[in-house]
């Protein structure tokens, strides 16, 4: 890894400390620490938990296991913001590999050892894989195979695959500790979107990011339709904070969902004029032009409906279904939340997906 920073060597198998930061994840934490625990990893491993201010029996349950198992420690996150709980549980933690884990997310059991071997393989500072979306009821099912469709959510690397090699940006991430301390660890009033900027930075300082498509980790997608809009709509305002805040935060596939919006809002007015005949006088090529801006919605929900059928998935028809508001779900409260970030800005958006109801 030319023109890099130096980095350490390390041992073998070197401890390795995974850092979660959790708020209202009563249903999934137990089964997060589980995958972390079940680990098939030679070296010492440690669990250091963030614990937000959670209303329902998440702190609870944690109680429970951390006095059950030694190698488990948490730290207070009194905001509950996910990048100050990963900076407390990072200070907290000792072992020169720091892995980051979601409460929604549970690890292949080889992952640890895969992922640190990749790491001193490589020489990156971070290394990342394929989120594995999965789901329990039908609804998650259709979240989850839009989340690994180009139709739905597919396009970074982490999501739909790509060869092994360098990369933007890596889920979730194992890092050398190094690196974090070298980088100043993670951008606490970037309430989403701190791991993009993460690797940024590590990219800026010389680092290198690399994904490794053998790497997966299963990801629980949210299980009501309202809170999966309430996430997409959070995540779309913070991916334009991050556009206005750094020149490479923007992709072309950033801007369609924004610009679906407005072709749909746009198209909705004509077709109301049209069926109002409010354009009987109006000049003939901006009568046209009414036409055919109305037919936007009415293509959308044609392609919708072709996605749905034809998306390449092992769904039962009742899925499909629910794959007809699961898209535009993701289409429209992102690209509504990327046109408020980029007009406003995000000025500390809350996540509301994460509340308990």
């Amino acid at each position: 890894m030319p023109d890099s920073p130096t980095l350490s060597r390390i041992i073998q198998h070197p401890g390795v400390s995974y850092v979660m930061p959790i708020l209202n994840e009563a249903e999934h934490i137990e089964a997060a620490v589980r995958s972390i625990l079940d680990q098939d990893y030679a070296g010492r491993k440690e669990i250091v938990l963030a614990l937000g201010p959670s209303t329902d029996a998440t702190n609870e349950v944690v109680a429970r296991m951390a006095a059950e198992e030694p190698r488990l420690h948490t730290v207070d996150n009194p905001t509950g913001r996910t990048p100050a709980g990963l900076n407390l549980a990072i200070r907290a933690s000792q072992y020169p590999v720091v892995v980051r884990v979601d409460a929604h997310t549970e690890l292949e059991p080889g992952y640890t050892e895969r992922g640190v071997a990749t790491l001193l393989r490589t020489g990156a500072a971070d290394v990342g894989g394929l989120m594995d979306a999965q789901g329990k009821t039908p609804f998650q099912r259709a979240v989850a195979t839009a989340y690994v469709s180009p139709l739905g959510l597919g396009g970074a690397a982490y999501h739909s695959g790509a060869p092994e090699g360098p990369a933007e940006s890596a889920y979730l991430g194992i890092f050398r500790r190094e690196a974090l301390d070298a980088v100043g660890h993670f951008e606490e009033s970037l309430w989403r979107g701190q791991d993009w900027d993460m690797c940024l930075r590590l990219r800026k300082a010389g680092y290198a990011v690399w994904f490794d498509p053998e790497l997966k980790v299963r990801y629980w997608p949210r299980a009501t339709w309202t809170k999966m809009v309430r996430q997409f709509y959070a995540a779309g305002i913070w991916r334009a904070e991050l556009a206005r805040r750094h020149k490479e935060g923007k992709s072309v596939r950033h801007f369609l969902p924004p610009l679906l919006v407005i072709g749909l809002a746009v198209g909705l007015a004509a077709d109301v004029l049209l069926a109002a005949g409010a354009t009987a006088a109006w000049p003939a090529w901006l009568a046209v032009l009414l036409l055919l801006a109305g037919l936007v919605p009415v293509l959308y929900v044609l392609g919708t409906v072709y996605a749905a059928v034809t998306i390449k998935a092992d769904l039962t028809l009742s899925e499909r279904l629910r794959l007809l508001a699961v898209l535009p779900g993701i289409h429209v409260s992102w690209g509504l939340g990327y046109l408020r970030g980029r007009i406003f800005g995000a000025h500390g958006t809350v996540d509301t997906s994460r509340r308990k109801s």
